[in-house]
């Protein structure tokens, strides 16, 4: 039977039917442990009890009404949020891609609201990705993404990740903002180096402009912090997030505080259903559950034990080449091609995601268990064996992606 979706994914033939925790099971049945979560957007597994119950009540109540309206829901999701970060304002999108074209919006009308509209050039790293949009792929820079739809929208700058150097000597008379992600995830679970955001703030300070942190992976405690900023001690002006929001809802957001966010006056910006009282009910549930007291930390210690049992794996596996990251938001490094050993993985009975890099992304939910964690490593373990016997490594450099 032919499909009628767009062939725009080369689709693994294999559905689901239901989650339940941190597994997946199949419509045929079968049972697999998840470390993909939906890149990071399962944020509290499947069937959470928490999140079924404010998704029922709601949805019995209000789907919809537009922003023309006050939605109480948004209002408490922008409060709770704000107030749990370096915010004064929030504004609520339906996905990551949206929140990224927010905050480039937001940046470059700050700058014209200042009496500089020519300073609208946004500074972005290789190896990033910020979503599908024109604008959202010419931050990201990637070539392929980019190929066949037209010229690069304009005003982006890309430098190398983690060299500051290179940051510092882009900018000029119109660079608006600096754009990243505090650790890479498309491209590979780079880690930078531990003063690279906190120098890159320091030249934001310095030159006038905006930090722009695209934290739609990274955040909502998926690096054992509520978001990746606190790691690195570099607080932004803007920042996107969405993924875990939801906990598979859709909902995106930008934070940003009242200087950045000046020139967001009405009529500025708009969508129809960014932050509806379903979407917001839901992701309201969600962080009733993340920024419940020991939440995160205990994301952080299981974090800890999962690299720790990786690394004991990498010393009897020819297959890997590194361990990255932080939290549970992991990558492994490969000596085999990253397709092939995810393919073995789902043979186990594990997901994992792909990343560039020819790299493993591990982004269980934030609610997995030690015993998973146990159960995920010796399925991995089988995984490696698999992939190894049906293309044995040939050892080559890592390809680091900083410090981890």
């Amino acid at each position: 039977m032919n499909s009628a979706l767009l062939p725009a994914y080369a689709r693994i033939p294999l559905a689901f039917e239901r989650g339940e925790g941190a597994w997946l099971i199949s419509s045929s049945g079968e049972r697999y442990l998840d470390f993909g979560a939906g890149i990071a957007v399962a944020s509290l597994g499947y069937g959470h009890p928490h999140l079924l119950a404010a998704l029922e009540e709601q949805g019995a109540k209000l789907w919809h009404a537009s922003n023309l309206f006050q939605i109480p829901q948004a209002e408490r999701l922008a409060q709770r949020l704000t107030g749990a970060s370096f915010a004064d304002f929030a504004f609520f999108t339906n996905s990551g891609a949206e929140a990224i074209e927010a905050a480039i919006k937001t940046a470059r009308k700050y700058h014209s609201s200042s009496g500089r509209p020519e300073r609208y050039r946004i500074i972005t790293f290789t190896g990033a990705f910020h979503g599908r949009t024109l604008a959202a792929l010419a931050a990201g820079g990637n070539p392929k993404h980019l190929d066949g739809f037209g010229p690069r929208v304009d005003g982006f700058d890309t430098v190398p990740f983690d060299d500051i150097q290179s940051a510092e000597s882009a900018i000029g008379s119109q660079t608006a903002a600096i754009l990243v992600e505090p650790i890479q995830g498309e491209g590979g679970i780079r880690v930078p180096s531990p003063g690279f955001l906190k120098a890159l703030r320091e030249l934001c300070d310095r030159h006038g402009l905006l930090l722009i942190a695209d934290e739609v992976q990274t955040g909502l405690g998926r690096t054992g912090r509520l978001f990746a900023y606190e790691l690195f001690g570099a607080a932004p002006d803007i920042m996107a997030i969405a993924k875990g929001l939801g906990g598979g809802f859709p909902i995106g957001a930008i934070l940003a505080t009242r200087e950045s966010a000046r020139g967001m006056t009405p009529g500025t910006h708009g969508t129809t259903f960014g932050g509806n009282p379903l979407a917001a009910s839901v992701a309201n549930a969600v962080l009733d559950i993340v920024l419940a007291q020991g939440f995160v930390e205990r994301v952080a210690l299981l974090g800890h034990e999962l690299k720790a049992r990786l690394a004991r794996l990498k010393e009897r596996r020819e297959a890997i080449l590194e361990i990255r990251g932080e939290g549970l938001m992991l990558g492994i490094a490969l000596n085999v091609p990253v397709d092939d050993f995810a393919a073995a993985a789902r043979a186990e009975g594990l997901i994992v995601i792909p990343a560039a890099g020819n790299v493993a992304r591990l982004l269980p939910p934030l609610t997995i268990r030690e015993d998973e964690i146990a159960e995920a490593v010796s399925r991995l373990d089988r995984a490696c064996h698999r992939a190894e016997l049906a293309r044995p490594p040939v050892l080559q450099p890592k390809e680091h992606g900083g410090a981890s």
